[in-house]
């Protein structure tokens, strides 16, 4: 399975312009992005070898990345 970035304008495509207006006018979905966004670059770097860590690490912070997944799914219903 090749490795891939989950950015949250390709997991929400529909979403794009509410994301863009949340991030600009909501400091704590910002701060959502902005966690999801680190998880998910520092899970690529695990996967890809960069930073190497153990699996179980990693599955924890996929699982952290898809939590912060649903809370931003969940708050752009309520917008």
């Amino acid at each position: 399975m090749p490795l891939s970035h989950h950015p949250l304008v390709t997991e929400f495509p529909e979403y794009h312009e509410q994301l863009h207006k949340l991030k600009m006018s909501d400091n704590y979905f910002s701060s959502l992005m902005e966690k999801y966004e680190e998880l998910d670059k520092q899970v690529y770097r695990m996967e890809d070898g960069s930073e190497p860590t153990s699996d179980e690490v990693v599955e924890q912070l996929k699982k952290e990345r898809l939590a912060l997944n649903d809370e931003i799914f969940h708050k752009l219903h309520e917008a």
